[in-house]
Order: C-alpha cells, then sequence, then structure tokens
C-alpha cells in the first residue's frame, strides 16, 4: 500500500513563496514518476509540475520560472518550491506517484494566494 501526504500550504500574500512537501511511503519502487496537481475551486485538476526518478522535470508554462519541483529520492520526498505567487494560484495542491502503471493521490493541501 502506498500513502502519499502533502504539507505546506497556508495562506501568503501576492509575491510570496511557499515550499511544498509530499512524503511517500509504502510500496515505492526506484522508477516512478512523482508530480504535482492543482484544482483551484469549480476548475479542472491541471498538471503543476513532474518529476521522474530518472532526473527528468516538466512544468505548466503558468508556473514555469516561478515553481521549482525536486525529490529526495532517498527520503521518497517530493517538493515544489514556489515562488512569486499570484492569486490565480490559489487552489488545492495535490501530489500523486505513478509506479508499475498505478497512480496514488495525496489528500491534498491548500494554497491561498491573497492580500
Amino acid at each position: 500500500q502506498v500513502q502519499l501526504v502533502e504539507s505546506g500550504g497556508g495562506l501568503v500574500q501576492p509575491g510570496g513563496s511557499l515550499r511544498l512537501s509530499c512524503a511517500a511511503s509504502g510500496s515505492i519502487f526506484s522508477i516512478n514518476v512523482m508530480g504535482w496537481y492543482r484544482q483551484a475551486s469549480g476548475k479542472q485538476r491541471e498538471l503543476v509540475a513532474s518529476s521522474t526518478s530518472g532526473g527528468r522535470t516538466n512544468y505548466a508554462d503558468s508556473v514555469k520560472g516561478r515553481f521549482t519541483i525536486s525529490r529526495d529520492n532517498a527520503k521518497n520526498t517530493l517538493y515544489l518550491q514556489m515562488n512569486s505567487l499570484k492569486p490565480e494560484d490559489t487552489a488545492v495542491y495535490y501530489c500523486d506517484l505513478l509506479v508499475v502503471g498505478r497512480v496514488y493521490w495525496g489528500q491534498g493541501t491548500q494554497v491561498t494566494v491573497s492580500s
């Protein structure tokens, strides 16, 4: 059984920064893809950034240059450093893990960008 637990969300002013973490536990294999998604109220869930165990990363155009995804494979932890936050970044952020053809999701963490 795989478990993902996100943390680090909160309320921040426009232009501020937050760092999200996602700790994975269970049957984590060395080859996998992890990512961050977000879902704003009334909108579909969208990919924010992804990271493969081989080191490749991918970003949504809306966050390029502001967000950085990283991972610590030894700790099975995924991070998302979010800088220059905008009100439109407000959403519930979820991490996911794709391993051996299955996708697992965390419970989500709320990020609110507001003055």
